[in-house]
């Protein structure tokens, strides 16, 4: 078995993977992909882009590809039998819309882009073994602030070599890389090899989704249902949706957080069929209508997974835990955790500086907002609160505005 001696390696390709990557690449460093499956594959998501999603995308080169897509205007609510139409809050920044993209689209987009910039990817190879040792080195550093409000904390591993087997012929590569970036998804492999846990105090996403033939594919709003209710009646904190994908074919799902007494005991699979059986007629969403099998996940939210750094490794986008805890959305934070994970090994491999500057970059980023969403989803997100919260913002779209810019954290 040869030995691949690479500056960067990640592990997955999805959007941390496939944006860290790609910024790597850019910068000229040689930059390896390890991705399990054979893209494209299918992955639990909702598929709706939302504006910051759009600008991490636009900024790798891919406005053209993504206009071939269904474009939306903003999110249409529904709950306590009204309706409302919220566009897109204006922002100097973001866009003023987004995207429905499968999921099984995107990542094979923004994976391709990456090996077009120069990363070598190596589809259906699964990173199975992490050589490493704790470093001996006493290093020392100002701890900042982790996105649990806490002072982080950084691993002393360093990697030394990783093995990856190709899941067709069971064939290994090992590859000795002076950076490995973890990408591989909640509950990462690799990532509890090194150590890495979870903070149980923050909840965790649940969902399921599914595809149905519609003729209402083309619609301008993806939409939100808010009082969600299983077989039995019961009101749940969480949300159905329906996000038109403009070829035919609607994504159908629903999500909750695990905030609430007996979130343990709900089957979302049933709780997907209920919401199916009582979404508005207008969709069509008929059993025989249905695309195949629905799937289902769980997901950490709010940083809560650490250490996300070692002497010569990092974790981004879900292996990190970065799920905004508002809404359950991981495809932005992805992009943007790859970024800047890419930026602090750049800075890590040509100037030696600690990589806990990641996650000072986090915390700069993400860590108030991410804190204020937590204390918020603890208190909505129990049947009472979230039923009691929806009726009163319901009767105000000024409210449901300011909601809306601010769980999609587009301030």
């Amino acid at each position: 078995m040869s030995l691949k001696k690479v500056d960067v390696l990640v592990i997955g390709g999805g959007p941390s993977g496939s944006s860290a990557a790609y910024w790597l690449s850019k910068a000229g460093l040689n930059v390896s992909v390890l991705e399990k499956k054979v893209f494209p594959r299918e992955k639990t998501c909702g598929d709706g882009l939302t504006p910051r999603t759009i600008k991490q995308l636009e900024d790798m080169g891919l406005q053209k590809k993504l206009e071939k897509f269904h474009r939306y205007d903003g999110l249409r609510t529904i709950a306590h039998g009204k309706t409302m139409e919220l566009a897109w809050p204006k922002h100097k920044e973001f866009k003023q819309y987004g995207y429905c993209v499968r999921r099984s689209d995107l990542d094979l987009m923004t994976l391709e882009n990456a090996s077009e910039a120069g990363a070598t990817v190596y589809y259906g190879h699964e990173a199975t073994e992490v050589d490493f040792e704790e470093s001996k080195s006493e290093v020392k550093f100002v701890a900042p602030k982790s996105l649990t409000g806490k002072n982080a904390q950084q691993s002393k591993n360093i990697i030394r070599t990783v093995t990856a087997v190709f899941k067709k012929d069971a064939s290994e590569l090992k590859f000795e890389p002076k950076l490995v970036i973890v990408c591989e998804g909640s509950n990462s492999r690799i990532g509890r090899k090194l150590g890495v846990t979870r903070n149980k105090s923050y909840p965790m996403g649940l969902a399921a989704r599914g595809y149905f033939k519609s003729d209402l594919s083309t619609d301008p709003w993806i939409e939100s249902h808010l009082d969600l209710k299983d077989k039995e009646g019961n009101n749940l904190p969480g949300y159905g949706w329906v996000f038109p994908l403009g070829d035919g074919v609607v994504n159908v799902g629903v999500g909750l957080l695990s905030t609430f007494k007996g979130w343990k005991k709900v089957n979302t699979s049933k709780l997907y069929e209920a919401f199916v059986e009582t979404a508005p007629e207008h969709w069509g969403l008929k059993w025989e209508n249905e695309l195949g099998p629905h799937t289902g996940g769980r997901l950490p939210t709010g940083g809560s997974v650490s250490p996300k750094t070692g002497v010569n490794w990092l974790l981004a986008g879900d292996s990190a835990g970065l799920i905004n805890p508002f809404n359950g959305e991981g495809i932005s934070y992805g992009y943007e955790s790859g970024r800047y994970a890419s930026e602090v090994a750049l800075d890590y491999l040509k100037n030696g500086t600690n990589l806990i500057s990641y996650e000072k970059k986090l915390w700069d980023e993400f860590g108030p907002y991410y804190r204020n969403a937590k204390l918020f989803v603890n208190q909505m997100g129990r049947p009472f609160t979230m039923r009691l919260g929806t009726k009163i913002g319901m009767n105000s779209k000024a409210t449901m505005k300011l909601m809306l810019k601010y769980m999609a954290n587009l301030w």
